[in-house]
């Protein structure tokens, strides 16, 4: 790395561009799929009914007790608003998950393509994208962007552990969410879905759960996070990459020599 070279550079139009395709991706998974479970109550009520109609057309007055037909409809309606609310969260969860892959991609792909202008060798490239995401966070706030702290970056992490449970279910990846994020568990039990760490114990990747204000939440830091993404990142004696990054890069110097 040469002295006041620029490692890494945001360009204005290119920032624009991956704001407007989040956006785009977001607007339509509401319009395209979250926005079908708006009337759900409705669509239960007509399956009860439609229920209710095949089933009267075998009715017999003097074997068939009507009250007995019509608590069975009531249960198939509520059966079916009960399927329909499991759709709508797997729904909720696999928006979630190829929004935040969808980000995590495009950063990568973006830092190793400006690798590209001063460094030459896989090893570092194939490094970034195999890196797990504190590292890449490290990376970046090692290159003079104050990330760590900042508001979006906790919302971002969160949706990772959200998103590797959703993926992997229970262990190593259930253990980090009920640590970092217990937001995204739900006890059916509670209403008030304030959980305790005994009542977090039981709870599995069955109880996984985001909302509508959720996402949004993240979809807002996803948007954050590009926008303060600096203009440039320029080399100069302070820097201290994390020891991962230099190795790569090490690596491939030797590999050159």
């Amino acid at each position: 790395m040469t002295s006041a070279q620029v490692l890494f550079q945001m360009w204005e139009p290119y920032r624009q561009s991956l704001i407007a395709q989040h956006n785009f991706y977001i607007e339509q998974a509401k319009t395209r799929l979250l926005d079908q479970f708006t009337n759900m109550e409705q669509d239960a009520e007509r399956a009860a009914v439609a229920w209710l109609d095949e089933r009267s057309q075998n009715f017999d007055p003097d074997r068939d007790d009507p009250g007995s037909i019509y608590e069975a409809s009531e249960e198939a309606g509520i059966e079916f608003y009960l399927l329909l609310d499991e759709m709508r969260m797997q729904t909720r969860l696999s928006v979630v998950a190829g929004m935040f892959h969808n980000w995590e991609k495009k950063l990568r792909g973006w830092i190793t393509d400006e690798m590209r202008h001063w460094h030459r060798g896989p090893a570092a490239l194939t490094k970034v994208w195999s890196a797990d995401f504190p590292s890449i966070m490290s990376l970046l706030d090692s290159l003079g962007w104050s990330i760590s702290s900042q508001e979006y970056l906790q919302t971002l992490n969160g949706c990772r552990c959200l998103v590797n449970v959703y993926k992997h279910g229970d262990g190593k990846a259930l253990a980090d969410l009920k640590q970092q994020c217990p937001e995204y568990l739900t006890d059916p039990i509670q209403s008030d879905h304030t959980l305790s760490a005994t009542d977090l114990d039981w709870l599995d990747h069955t109880h996984l759960t985001v909302s509508d204000d959720q996402i949004k939440r993240i979809s807002d830091a996803i948007i954050e996070f590009w926008k303060n993404v600096p203009p440039n990142m320029v080399d100069h004696d302070g820097l201290n990459p994390p020891a991962w990054f230099l190795k790569a890069l090490r690596l491939d110097d030797d590999l050159s020599a």
